[in-house]
């Protein structure tokens, strides 16, 4: 089972409910893919960790082959492509290696070489082992990065996703069985909160929402998990001590019973189909 982890915005608590997810579910995979700032492996702390770069192809194009026709440039719908000076130049910013632009090239000038994305990370913290994606600095898409590291999910996962309702959230809801809402019960939250919810409907994935930092019901919130069905499976108020354990990145549910108990039970609920 791979339980996607999602919230609209950040700041909700999405990480610190993914991490103690996997925490209690004995042998895990906790994946990491909010890979522009992954902070879950600074609570479980790997032993030994493994890396290997993530590439993606980049076009060259050789001169003495190019016509000058400027088909590619016509073809790539990114505009990544500019013929300048007697031959293209590619943007790797902004190149989604599609391979169109060999494709529609008569003359076949189009090779491509391997360009360095980011990094995927792989090591174990007791029984969880942790995969964490790194984006390098300046790249324009974390979606590399991110498919690799969902293929290394193995058994029960739990997939730390990106906030927000981009493309890079959208390749995680699409490799998940579940997705879990984290929101906050705020009117920018909940705004949020309707925004990520129609990516999980669009790609129809079922859903159950976990409630932090709740110190009284916010109604619009609870009215729109009323009418869309949507399962609220866990209210959290807001806990200052948990707040300094997370602080000081401590995974709660490993020393405090109580914390242990809450994410047990939200586990439960999930394998036992309240989603």
């Amino acid at each position: 089972m791979k339980i996607a982890c999602l919230s609209g915005k950040g700041g909700v608590g999405k990480t610190l409910v993914a991490v103690n997810l996997a925490a209690v579910a004995g042998e895990a995979t906790y994946i990491d893919c909010d890979v522009e700032e992954p902070n879950g492996r600074l609570f479980f702390q790997p032993k030994q960790p493994e890396s290997r770069t993530v590439t993606t192809l980049l076009p060259e194009f050789d001169a003495a082959r190019c016509t000058g026709c400027r088909q590619c440039v016509q073809f790539c719908r990114f505009h990544a492509l500019l013929y300048i000076r007697g031959k293209p130049m590619v943007f790797s910013e902004v190149c989604h290696n599609c391979g169109g632009c060999a494709l529609v090239c008569p003359a076949q000038a189009v090779t491509y070489r391997q360009r360095p994305v980011g990094t995927v990370e792989t090591g174990r913290a007791g029984k969880v082992r942790v995969v964490t994606g790194m984006l390098n600095p300046g790249e324009a898409s974390g979606i590399p990065v991110i498919r690799q590291a969902l293929d290394q999910a193995r058994g029960l996962t739990v997939v730390d996703c990106p906030p927000g309702s981009a493309c890079s959230v959208m390749e995680c809801v699409k490799a998940a069985d579940v997705c879990l809402l984290v929101a906050e019960p705020t009117a920018f939250g909940f705004h949020n909160f309707r925004m990520v919810h129609a990516l999980t409907r669009l790609l129809h994935k079922p859903c159950g929402v976990v409630i932090n930092k709740q110190d009284a019901p916010y109604e619009p919130l609870e009215a729109y998990c009323r009418e869309q069905n949507l399962p609220v499976l866990l209210r959290m108020g807001y806990d200052s001590a948990l707040a300094a354990d997370t602080a000081r990145g401590l995974v709660a549910a490993e020393h405090r019973p109580e914390v242990r108990a809450l994410f047990a039970g939200l586990l439960a609920q999930i394998q036992g189909g309240a989603i």
